[in-house]
């Protein structure tokens, strides 16, 4: 993996929390990624999280033929005890301004538009204020799941087709949606049970977490938190093709061969999960035309079924096409970030 171009470590003057930004690459322009506010172990911990992200941003950016790089912030929040959520993310935006302009930071996990608001009075490089990410995201999930049934069953129709989702969140609950929308059998599930009612008056038919996981479908759905890919839960899958928008899927890029092993398509993430980082930038930074972004966010099929065909052609893993393409896009090589992004 390239090293770094930035990585700053600060201890914010209002509230005390480590913040870490990670500024991985600028070569194809401003670098852009998510705030995510979390509990980790130490300040080590979500130094490792935010380096990781960051560099995946790069080859997600690079894919989803956006003009910028990646980066990442991380906030280690501790695991108990209040929290100033106005100090910490307004030390956020103090880091964030430091920097020149190199980077610009939107919603994550444990953020969200009103949250870059607030970073947003002390600094200008924020994308994402205005919400409207996670319909753009399921959108190219949706496309991402048409190019993957194209590829294992010769039709990109949706019809008839099976899928488990697994997380019914905000990005989740859109995705069951639409897939039910197109004719599709969906089955659910969340850890927070409350989702259950939204799901089933979208048509899917709820489950129980591990029940969704090992379902018997066409297509897997990961839409919650990752590390749900390991050498565990692989053998216990029985869907044909794995493709969602939940970030950091595989535990180990090592993963991905155990899927490939199974004849099990794995969608990479960082393609599948894209629309809403090509909205959030193509609008905010970039100022294009709903239209524009929409047909940015369609393109994600055809970047998924190019590297499906490339993966096919070098007998290689859609994981090992997906990073050879991103570092052919930003003119160096890149060693695989998709059990990271």
């Amino acid at each position: 993996m390239p090293i770094h171009q930035r990585v700053v470590v600060e201890r914010g003057t209002r509230s005390g929390f480590p913040i870490v930004v990670a500024v991985h690459s600028t070569a194809l322009g401003q670098a852009v990624g998510g705030c995510r506010l979390a509990v980790y172990r130490d300040w080590r911990a979500g130094l490792d999280d935010a380096l990781r992200l960051s560099a995946a941003m790069t080859s997600k950016t690079a894919l989803a033929g956006l003009p910028n790089g990646g980066g990442k912030t991380v906030v280690v929040l501790p695991a108990c005890g209040p929290v100033d959520r106005r100090a910490v993310l307004h030390d956020v935006a103090d880091v964030i301004e430091g920097l020149g302009g190199i980077y610009a930071t939107g919603p994550d996990v444990g953020t969200g538009p009103a949250d870059i608001a607030i970073i947003g009075e002390r600094t200008a490089h924020v994308l994402g204020r205005g919400g409207g990410s996670s319909p753009a995201t399921a959108a190219g999930v949706v496309a991402a799941i048409q190019a993957v049934v194209a590829d294992r069953f010769g039709s990109p129709s949706l019809s008839g087709r099976s899928f488990a989702v697994l997380g019914a969140g905000r990005v989740g609950a859109h995705v069951v949606d639409l897939l039910s929308a197109a004719g599709g059998k969906v089955v659910a599930s969340d850890v927070d049970g409350s989702r259950r009612t939204v799901a089933e008056s979208l048509g899917a038919t709820w489950t129980d977490p591990q029940s969704c996981l090992t379902a018997e479908v066409d297509v897997l759905v990961p839409a919650a938190l990752g590390g749900l890919l390991t050498a565990a839960t692989v053998p216990a899958l029985r869907c044909a093709a794995v493709a969602g928008p939940a970030n950091a899927q595989l535990d180990e890029p090592e993963t991905a061969d155990l899927l490939h092993a199974r004849d099990i398509l794995w969608a990479p993430d960082v393609v599948v999960g894209s629309g809403g980082i090509i909205h959030a930038v193509a609008t905010d930074l970039h100022r294009e035309t709903p239209a524009q972004v929409a047909t940015r966010i369609a393109a994600v099929g055809d970047t998924l079924a190019r590297i499906l065909d490339a993966a096919r052609e070098t007998s290689s893993t859609p994981a090992a096409a997906a990073s050879r393409l991103a570092g052919f896009l930003i003119g160096e090589p890149v060693v695989s970030t998709m059990a990271a992004c």
